[in-house]
């Protein structure tokens, strides 16, 4: 009778760890299409000149691997959309129930990849070996009520060097018409010196 009750109680642990398991594959994939797809601010620049025209492109990579869901993303101004100036492979996992990483890659010579978006499989002569992870620059997003993911980096933990940073922000809204974000760096004495000032850049979903 005692074996009969241990092997119930394994199977309904080995069933609740795969269901659990599914359940995040399900939720991961869902904030992944999301993601994916083009974007524009050009609606945000009209209305405020403040704001550029820039196109942001999103494209999943390597769907064989299991260990993550994989993008590779663009970032250009709308009028030199061949000359990105930012390249990016994000690497998409699910912490725990309702929690997300969106860790932050970069490649060597990236310029050689810009385009790379419009291919049916973009990067497929990358490994994430390859790539060089940013430290401290996930965003950690979590699931809300309405639906959308929201997330920020986490303190001053990724570091910058651009126009004189120490360190960068982001903060991040997803949701079914595109993609709030806004990126910042600071100074060593917490002053902004680069980014948006009034908030972020709100970039609606094109296709």
């Amino acid at each position: 009778m005692k074996s009969v009750i241990n092997f119930i109680l394994i199977f309904l642990v080995i069933t609740s760890v795969k269901s659990y398991s599914q359940v995040k594959s399900i939720d991961t994939e869902r904030l992944v299409t999301m993601m994916q797809g083009s974007f524009s601010s050009e609606e945000q620049s009209l209305s405020d000149s403040d704001y550029y025209d820039i196109r942001l492109e999103m494209k999943r990579i390597w769907p064989e691997r299991t260990d993550a869901k994989w993008l590779y993303v663009e970032q250009a101004v709308a009028s030199m959309k061949d000359k990105p100036y930012r390249q990016r492979v994000y690497k998409i996992t699910n912490t725990y129930e309702g929690r997300f990483e969106s860790a932050v890659y970069t490649m060597k010579d990236p310029l050689r990849f810009a385009g790379e978006w419009k291919k049916e499989n973009p990067l497929s002569g990358l490994i994430p070996d390859s790539l060089e992870a940013r430290e401290g620059c996930s965003v950690f997003l979590t699931l809300m009520n309405n639906g959308s993911y929201e997330g920020s980096t986490n303190g001053k933990d990724c570091q910058s060097d651009l126009r004189g940073a120490k360190y960068a922000t982001s903060e991040v809204v997803i949701s079914d018409e595109g993609i709030k974000s806004w990126d910042r760096g600071y100074d060593e004495n917490d002053k902004q010196v680069w980014g948006a000032e009034k908030g972020g850049y709100v970039f609606k979903k094109l296709k």
